[in-house]
């Protein structure tokens, strides 16, 4: 029997998929493993893995292929989805050349590599040249895409990482945080001031010891080292594939709690590719469904859960016994004001619930500006420092602990920024809607039984995968769109109840 078009669309799309998983831990290795000589080496082959994946999704066939299945009767909604999702992919990739495609590969990845040393030694200058090199290409990659898709050059850009995620809803959902939290900031550092002020453990904290502790905490909440593994890397983060999750975090022996907090916020992201649905696997509509419910699955295991009093109550004797505490600085009290302190400081992935969503406007706007042409990669440091003062009241001392933070514009993830704090009011929204279906969630977190959470996860989200579109996913699992006003009330029930 001759292979229907959409079958012929799965056989590709698989062969797509398998080349992006064979990109994914080759990004892996350079960010954790491979020495600095293999950079250019690595360029190349990351660029070749991009433009092959480019030529399969933008054959001269991929149109016939997509209008007959399209036309297909016999679908079922898996497959019609899977078609809705191919075509996304089909109609961003057909908005650029093969060339535009290498050139932008191999830019990024001098230019990340180069940001590796710059951002330890301080000194933006250093990759600058890299920066307007990238700058320039995600400037005429937006153009295109804007062209093609019929969205400004920065939506062309964010609807790659949020489908459907348009500037006019962000700008209204971040005005609202904007006019709220000046206001609750200054409350909620009042109430702290007036409070008893938390005990910091004392350290050392060898690196040995913490990765003990996160991997205890991962294998708790359901990481399966089978299929995963925890490193180190200048810059946490959740790569590999849904069959081999790859996390990395980084340690400071002064602070045991960045680096775990860290981790918990990548087995967010490690528990969702792990239970997206097996029988999607290397198809369009088995993977995730945008970076706004991508970092909603992080933020949710890292904020609504384990800075829970809940949470703590469970884990404060193993951070005593892993750890050798000793004294109140170990106390589920102490330890739950200590991970609730809110203060602004200088660096996003180390930031409160509280103050983190003006890290993320400030990024979202200079990120705008700069696609605009309004403003050019020579500038940034000064507008970075300006708004975090205006903003937070800080000016960062040198750039390491300003614009050179992130890596994520040094790795061409432009547009991406945004989805950090809509993923913190999807997570919130999330598990508010949890709890109200399954009240013992909560009495499992205090126990150390995560399954009753991530059974609802799994069930209502992870095991959608594209299914739907992020809008119907949250209506279906939670019963409204986003609602800012969850985020907020549970701000308001953690920091000043």
């Amino acid at each position: 029997m001759a292979h229907t078009a959409y079958q012929r669309l799965e056989d590709r799309f698989r062969r797509i998929h398998a080349l992006g998983d064979v990109a994914a831990v080759l990004h892996w290795d350079l960010a954790t493993m491979m020495p600095r000589g293999g950079a250019a080496s690595r360029g190349d082959q990351l660029a070749l893995l991009k433009a092959m994946s480019h030529g399969m999704i933008t054959d001269t066939e991929m149109e016939d292929l997509l209008g007959a299945a399209d036309d297909d009767p016999d679908l079922d909604p898996w497959q019609r989805s899977n078609v809705r999702e191919m075509r996304r992919a089909w109609t961003h990739a057909t908005a650029l050349t093969e060339a535009q495609v290498e050139a932008l590969s191999r830019a990024v990845s001098a230019c990340e590599t180069k940001w590796r040393s710059a951002r330890a030694d301080a000194d933006f200058s250093a990759v600058l040249p890299e920066l307007e090199t990238v700058v320039a290409l995600v400037r005429e990659t937006a153009a295109a895409k804007s062209e093609r898709l019929g969205l400004s050059p920065y939506d062309a850009l964010l609807d790659e990482y949020e489908p459907e995620g348009r500037s006019d809803d962000i700008d209204r959902l971040f005005a609202d945080l904007e006019a709220f939290l000046p206001d609750f900031l200054a409350a909620v550092l009042d109430r702290q001031a007036r409070s008893e002020q938390p005990l910091t453990p004392e350290g050392p904290f060898p690196a040995a010891d913490q990765r003990e502790l996160g991997v205890r905490f991962m294998e708790r909440l359901g990481f399966d080292f089978n299929h995963g593994r925890l490193d180190v890397s200048l810059h946490p983060f959740c790569g590999g594939t849904s069959d081999d999750v790859r996390i990395t975090t980084r340690y400071d022996e002064a602070d045991f709690t960045s680096a775990l907090m860290g981790v918990l916020h990548e087995t967010g992201h490690a528990l969702y590719e792990r239970g997206l649905p097996k029988n999607w696997r290397g198809q369009p509509v088995g993977q995730a469904r945008g970076m706004a419910v991508h970092e909603s699955q992080s933020l949710l295991v890292e904020m609504q859960v384990c800075r829970s009093r809940e949470f703590l109550a469970f884990a404060a004797p193993i951070m005593r016994n892993v750890l050798v505490g000793r004294g109140p600085a170990w106390d589920v009290d102490n330890l739950s004001r200590l991970y609730t302190r809110v203060e602004p400081g200088f660096i996003r992935v180390d930031a409160d619930e509280v103050t983190y969503p003006a890290h993320v406007i400030l990024r979202y706007k200079l990120e705008r500006t700069m696609i605009a042409g309004d403003m050019e990669p020579a500038d940034l440091p000064a507008a970075w420092n300006e708004g975090m003062q205006r903003l937070l009241g800080l000016t960062p001392p040198d750039d390491r602990l300003g614009c050179l933070q992130d890596i994520h514009w040094y790795d061409g993830a432009w547009g991406y920024f945004p989805t950090y704090t809509l993923g913190a009011m999807t997570a919130a929204q999330f598990f508010d809607a949890a709890v109200r279906a399954d009240p013992d969630i909560k009495t499992g977190i205090a126990s150390g039984n995560f399954l009753p959470l991530i059974g609802w996860l799994r069930d209502n989200i992870h095991g959608k995968g594209s299914l739907l579109s992020s809008q119907d996913l949250l209506v279906a699992a939670t019963g409204s769109p986003l609602d800012p006003e969850i985020f907020k009330t549970h701000l308001k029930r953690r920091y000043l109840s």
